[in-house]
């Protein structure tokens, strides 16, 4: 039986073969983009969960509560050392410690270097124990003792490579950041792409003392500032109800009365380490959910298209199944026929889809580089896939060939014989308005969310900051003297096509610093809000045009320098109503006494999905880590070089690296953008796949109104009546699909606006341009299709009447 109904099929099959290709294309649209959403959520859900201690290992973050808690992923130093030798339930536990803009160099034998890499993101100091908690395949070395002794690193293959080429790396020695001899002990695989802690070199814990100087064993023992990122292993079968109740005992004898107020310690799973944005996580279990809703949506978009083509053309094989009835098929054997060839059709479209997301996947990669996004379609085979994946199949199976096999099955074989049956009877008019309304539902919903989120990104990047920031470069500054600070500065200032050279720690937006207290004025407490602390020269305000409201600027850059600029969320904060009133008035910052002399306009710290601290602005040169150039626009290209020639002459032994602070800033607003750029694809898509079922459903009424358009025009009906039957029709099911999409667009975009401090309004007129948009886009579809069917000659629909 199945033999027979897998021969009739591919016999049906061949013999329409130019529906069935149109139909296996429409149909292999919506699957394809389902599967590259679902291979891309599946990537990012399966992030750190493939060590095998994943259950049992938590992240331990802090809170730091002040007036408002602000999330940190890190804590005090000893807290791993602490859980591992306290507490008898944990088996163990690792710290982690990143320190930014480092240069690791690898010694050429003769007093120099034969190369030199900013090694910024792919380094970290780390214990032994990192590799007891966290799966890695090693090479050479051992893990237990490869990072026990100070001045140690291991090296991922991909590292060791681009360091020694093919030489052996182990017992090598690599030059860290001018000041520390790190010899090579270890050797593991490269680490998988679906992993947050991606690092490629992994130096030992017990350095980070030496690099801190002459107080580095006081600050390993420091509990009131959070530094370090640290993991625990749970004994099997402990839950994490004990760990979150040793915290305050933790606490109680670690910290004072005060200080353990305003420190807040979490577990966090491991596996949920980059679904939490407030402790730096990347893809939040919102979007995630959200992108699967957008696939399962366009793949039930070209099911409906399938079924649309599949009813349109069921009367053309009407005599078929009156035949089949009358020799004694059932209607079980006809349904069973029937999705025998939806079942080869959706296994062609899916093969295709699978192609179309092959080709895909790479455009994809490129577009989440900063994820280090790795997604393979051979992802599809692993076991937790294919259980979706097969999903997938069944589903479309199921939504694609259940009616359309259920229409034909149910042919009256006496009316199928003498070629009397109606439309009405493959599905009708009815049944398709329902399933083009969806689409229209599916379209317009997307093509809301596209504009809110198209003007949202736009308005950030044209946003006031408060700051310019147009051709202004950064390039890294090493930590010097205040004396060659100042050769930078001059030498830099003499470049043609500089305009002006500040020296600070960071642009007037960045990722934020953590607040730190302070005390106002005469009073002998701390405030109860804490300021955000940005360093800058005398040169910074005028460079960046951050605008004073009050008093003056810095007057110089020497060591004599105590003066402090604060801004008007910090005058508002301290119940001062003119910014004239704190000029002159003491704060004491990092334990030192500061005059404010100045007020400057709020400028942002951040991106604007977070509002504006109270802010205060030192000149503190040894903080001071980048110059700030304003650069002339017309000599952009030239000027450049010369930078880069003038910063290598300064400083051979570094590696120069210039960003420009728009770039960095767009650095805030990646997730927006790639999630815009996601949402523009699939809204074409979801318009395409539209427009074809809009052509699907109007050649249907074309064909079931062909008499009556005919009897119409004989009784003097004009072009432009005819044509209101098909408008008529289309915007009763635009409109309906835009009364369902309307409301649910506008609760869905401004529940995801309420997370930016700084919005657009939601208006009408979006939801108005979204109808005509729509209108527009079914009047080009249904025209032509309409206009054939009105100009058809009334005598050949009325001839066998």
């Amino acid at each position: 039986m199945f033999r027979n109904y897998f021969t009739i099929s591919l016999r049906t099959l061949w013999r329409n073969r130019k529906v069935n290709v149109i139909s296996t294309v429409g149909l292999s649209i919506g699957p394809a983009c389902g599967l590259v959403i679902f291979l891309l959520v599946s990537y990012l859900f399966s992030f750190d969960r493939y060590h095998a201690k994943a259950d049992r290992t938590f992240w331990v973050v802090t809170d730091i509560r002040q007036e408002n808690v602000v999330p940190t992923d890190a804590t005090p130093r000893p807290m791993g050392e602490v859980l591992r030798q306290e507490l008898p339930f944990v088996e163990t536990a690792a710290r982690l410690e990143n320190m930014p803009r480092r240069i690791m160099a690898v010694p050429d034998g003769k007093g120099g270097f034969s190369k030199k890499f900013d090694e910024s993101r792919s380094l970290c100091f780390t214990e032994p124990q990192f590799f007891d908690v966290f799966d890695s395949e090693w090479i050479s070395g051992n893990p237990k003792t490869a990072l026990a002794a100070p001045n140690t690193v291991v090296l991922t293959e991909r590292y060791a490579q681009k360091y020694f080429g093919s030489a052996n790396p182990m017992g090598k020695v690599l030059r860290f950041d001018n000041q520390t001899n790190l010899t090579v002990t270890g050797l593991i695989k490269n680490l998988p792409s679906n992993t947050k802690l991606r690092y490629d070199a992994f130096i030992s814990y017990a350095t980070v003392p030496t690099l801190l100087g002459a107080g580095g064993k006081q600050a390993m023992q420091d509990w009131t500032n959070v530094f370090t990122v640290c993991f625990v292993t749970l004994r099997e079968g402990t839950p994490v109800e004990r760990l979150l109740d040793a915290f305050p005992g933790i606490q109680k004898k670690y910290l004072t009365a005060p200080e353990a107020k305003k420190l807040d310690f979490h577990a966090i799973p491991l596996p949920d380490l980059d679904h939490l944005p407030q402790y730096g996580g990347r893809s939040p279990k919102a979007i995630l959910y959200a992108l699967i809703i957008v696939g399962l949506f366009l793949v039930l978009a070209s099911c409906i298209n399938f079924i649309n083509v599949a009813t349109a053309h069921a009367l053309k094989r009407a005599k078929e199944v009156g035949v089949r009835k009358a020799i004694g098929s059932s209607r079980r054997q006809l349904v069973g026929q029937f999705m025998t060839e939806t079942t080869l059709v959706t296994l062609a479209a899916v093969a295709l889809a699978m192609l179309l997301a092959y080709f895909s996947l790479p455009m994809l990669n490129s577009a989440l580089a900063i994820m280090n996004t790795d997604i393979s379609i051979t992802n599809l085979f692993r076991p937790d896939s294919l259980v979706w994946f097969g999903a997938l199949i069944i589903g479309v199976i199921g939504l694609a060939g259940l009616y359309p096999s259920w229409v034909l099955a149910r042919f009256n074989p006496v009316a199928a014989l003498r070629g009397r049956l109606t439309t009405h009877q493959v599905g009708g008019v009815s049944v398709r308005r329902g399933l083009i309304v969806t689409q229209f539902f599916i379209t317009q919903l997307f093509i809301i969310g596209v504009v809110v989120m198209l003007l949202q990104v736009r308005h950030i990047q044209k946003a006031d900051l408060g700051f310019r920031k147009e051709a202004i470069l950064t390039v890294p500054l090493p930590p010097g003297t205040l004396s060659k600070q100042a050769v930078i500065r001059a030498r830099m200032e003499q470049i043609a096509g500089v305009d002006a050279v500040s020296l600070g720690a960071e642009p007037p937006a960045a990722y934020r610093r953590l607040p730190v207290p302070f005390t106002y004025d005469t009073h002998t407490q701390p405030e109860k809000f804490p300021t955000v602390v940005k360093v800058g020269d005398k040169n910074y305000v005028p460079l960046y045009g951050i605008k004073l409201l009050a008093g003056r600027n810095f007057r110089n850059n020497d060591t004599t320098n105590n003066e402090a600029l604060v801004n008007e969320t910090m005058v508002r904060e301290l119940g001062l109503r003119s910014p004239a009133d704190v000029v002159g008035k003491r704060i004491n910052l990092w334990g030192s006494d500061k005059i404010i002399v100045g007020v400057v306009r709020d400028f942002h710290l951040s991106g604007l999905s977070q509002g504006i601290p109270p802010a205060t602005l030192l000149n503190y040169y040894r903080e001071n880590q980048m110059a700030s150039l304003k650069l002339d626009p017309d000599n952009i290209p030239s000027t450049l070089k010369a930078v880069e020639s003038t910063w290598n002459a300064l400083y051979p032994e570094q590696v120069f690296k210039a960003d420009f602070v728009d770039d960095l800033l767009n650095n805030f607003y990646i997730t927006e953008q790639i999630l815009l750029g996601l949402a523009e694809v699939f809204s074409l898509i979801a318009v395409l796949i539209g427009c074809l079922g809009l052509y699907g459903l109007v050649a249907f009424m074309a064909e079931s109104k062909t008499k009556e358009i005919g009897v119409r025009k004989v009784l003097g009906a004009t072009s432009k009546q005819l044509l209101w039957l098909f408008g008529r029709e289309f915007s009763r099911l635009v409109l309906i699909g835009f009364a369902l999409a309307a409301p649910l667009g506008w609760f869905l975009m401004n529940g995801w606006l309420q997370g930016y401090v700084y919005r657009i309004h939601f208006s009408g007129w979006i939801l108005a341009g979204t109808l005509f948009l729509t209108s527009l886009i079914t009047a080009l579809t249904v025209g032509y299709e309409s206009l054939r069917a009105v100009g058809a000659n009334p005598a050949k629909s009325l001839q066998n009447e």
